[in-house]
């Protein structure tokens, strides 16, 4: 009987379907790496989330390894090339938890332009604020997408449908897309100077890290606002709190950062930044995709492998 460690919790139905697959499933969370190091040689797949970190010597030490599997997007806790190399099987979810993310980006821009947060707060202080919030509609504003991927698009058929009109960057257009959703391509400089939105849809590569920094902000228009859904480290966290205080942006939301969980940095301190712990894919809906998506790929390339 082959044998699948899972070391962050999935669906239920995800383990379920693979124990009906006829493989032993056995759930251990929480382990250091050398504990993942000690335990990892006797199992045929391995399912990780964000938290878990398979590195090098994890799969040295996983001499009968033929699968990993990632519910969700992000491979940047894998070494996904060097599993490769040495043979095993490394796949994700690529579309899992798109509509989970996307929504979250545009609820984002809604709690920025509408004093959301701001409006319950000072209700809690027991404070009408009605006039002192007045704000701005998102009708007819410009979303400027850099990346335009699955979940890039989502967020763009979604902002449409609500009027916006759409430029997006990425380093090979997407023409098709942009006919069926009326998005135009703009180099990245030109977009930053045009949207009133940007948001941010990138994987973390050594291209993408620090993407967004000083010279970027320079760019933007003072009532601009950032949303980041991406990966903690597109955005240079300590430029984006000088573009916030010093109101070279009007706002910023962020649901990823350099270092997770952050702690008490200085970002948090500020009445024009609004936070989230890394929930883009954190829906019922999209974590029972995940799973069973995951458990689906490690059951074939189980069963393929014989």
């Amino acid at each position: 009987m082959k044998k699948v460690l899972v070391c962050n919790p999935i669906a239920e139905e995800g383990i379920k379907m693979m124990e009906d697959a006829g493989l032993q499933v056995d759930q251990k969370f929480d382990m250091t790496p050398e504990e993942l190091t000690e335990t990892i040689p006797s199992y045929h797949g391995v399912i990780v989330r964000s938290s878990t970190k398979l590195r090098e010597p994890s799969i040295d030490a996983a001499i009968n390894l033929e699968v990993i599997g990632r519910p969700g997007i992000g491979l940047d806790n894998v070494d996904a090339a060097y599993a490769r190399e040495k043979g095993i099987a490394v796949y994700n979810t690529p579309t899992a938890t798109t509509i989970s993310v996307a929504e979250l980006a545009i609820a984002h821009m809604f709690t920025a332009y509408r004093n959301i947060v701001s409006g319950t707060i000072s209700m809690r202080d027991g404070k009408w604020t009605k006039k002192e919030l007045k704000s701005n509609e998102i009708y007819k504003k410009t979303l400027g997408l850099i990346g335009f991927g699955n979940i890039g698009q989502e967020v763009a058929r979604r902002a449409r449908a609500m009027g916006m009109d759409i430029v997006y960057h990425t380093r090979n257009r997407r023409e098709d897309a942009e006919t069926e959703l009326d998005a135009k391509w703009l180099p990245l400089d030109d977009l930053l100077k045009t949207a009133d939105f940007i948001s941010l849809h990138l994987p973390m590569t050594d291209q993408t890290r620090g993407l967004i920094g000083e010279k970027e902000f320079s760019l933007m228009k003072e009532s601009a606002v950032l949303v980041d859904t991406s990966r903690g480290g597109v955005v240079d966290e300590e430029a984006l709190y000088d573009a916030l205080k010093n109101n070279k942006i009007r706002f910023a939301c962020k649901d990823v950062f350099a270092q997770e969980p952050p702690g008490k940095i200085p970002l948090l301190e500020l009445d024009n930044f609004h936070a989230t712990p890394h929930i883009g894919a954190q829906t019922m809906e999209g974590q029972e995709r995940a799973g069973t998506q995951a458990a689906e790929k490690v059951i074939a390339e189980l069963k393929k492998r014989g």
